[in-house]
Parts: C-alpha cells; structure tokens; sequence
C-alpha cells in the first residue's frame, strides 16, 4: 500500500530502494539519496524533485521504512527525513503548491482511511467526513451563490470553487497529520 512500485529504482542511485521515502510530487527515493540532494545544494531551502523539479516540502517514509526503525543505518535516515520536515513540512505553501500536492495527499488520505490497520485520528477523520459532507450538500441543493438556472453553466463556478476549497481544507487536515507523524514537534 504505502511502498515503491516494485518494478522501480530509486532515479539518483539507479539502485533498488534503501529505506524508500515519498515525497509530496508522488516520486519516491531512497531516504539517503534525497537527503544527499538537499545537502548537496543550500540547506536553507527545500530540494527540488530530481524528476519533476518541484519544491519538495513533505518526505514520507514508507510503512515498511518505519517499521525497519531499529536499524542503525534506517534510524538515521528517518533522524534526516524528520529534520527535514520539521525545517520545511510546517512552511505555508502557495496557493499553486497546494493544488499541486492535492493529488497526492488525497490518494494517500482515501487508501488511509479505507485501511482497517491504519489509524487516523477521530478527530481528525470527523473533521474530513463534516467538511466532505457539508460541500456535498451544498453542491447538491438548488440554493446558491450563482444560480444555474439564471447563468447556465457560469452558475456551476461557484459549486466548482466549494469542492476546490473542501479539498484544500482536507489535504490541508491530512498534511497536518503527515508532518505530525514525520516531523512535527
């Protein structure tokens, strides 16, 4: 579920993956890789994703990964990962970012939420089950902003923009829990 496609290779060693980490453009590494990376350029900023040249804001080690925690060499990848997004994960991110890492958090937020082994916090599951269902009933219901009948198709903008922030506001919720899990304070 949360792993590297099996068929791949890590893209900066060309190698099979060592304590795999994804980050929030979906591309996976070897922790010790991407953390070369970004030591390897300015340590005040995030890295870019060697693939897609994206701010990398969020590094997420798989299941596998943490649970391998007791090794020497993996404790102090997951050290590194961590120190990194306690640097960059809690940063604000820009309106085009945050749409950018929707996919993403919402792929890995739907497979969460569908597991039975995984634990999302109650609060936080109800905060994501009020807002989804809250967007529904407005999309659904004949009241709104623009109305259809009166402007056609322009009148769907405004059911459009309530989805758009109800994602945001879930991927928002979600990535608070990823950076709290892998960083977080």
């Amino acid at each position: 579920m949360n792993a590297p496609p099996e068929n791949e290779l890590c893209s900066i060693c060309h190698g099979h993956f060592n304590a795999p980490c994804q980050s929030n453009c979906s591309h996976w590494f070897c922790g010790n890789c991407i953390m070369l990376v970004w030591r390897h350029g300015s340590t005040l900023r995030p890295c870019k994703c060697p693939l897609c040249r994206r701010p990398i804001s969020l590094l997420v080690p798989s299941e596998e990964t943490v649970r391998s925690r007791n090794d020497a060499t993996v404790s102090e990848v997951l050290h590194d990962v961590e120190t990194y997004n306690r640097v960059f994960g809690g940063q604000s991110s820009g309106l085009i970012q945050r749409m950018q890492d929707l996919p993403f958090l919402l792929r890995r937020l739907l497979r969460e939420m569908m597991d039975p082994q995984r634990t999302l916090p109650l609060v936080i599951r109800a905060r994501v089950y009020i807002a989804l269902i809250l967007s529904a009933i407005y999309i659904i219901s004949p009241i709104d902003i623009i109305p259809e009948g009166v402007l056609g198709v322009i009148g769907l903008l405004d059911d459009l923009l309530i989805a758009l922030i109800c994602f945001l506001h879930v991927a928002a919720l979600y990535r608070s829990v990823l950076y709290s899990r892998h960083g977080g304070s």
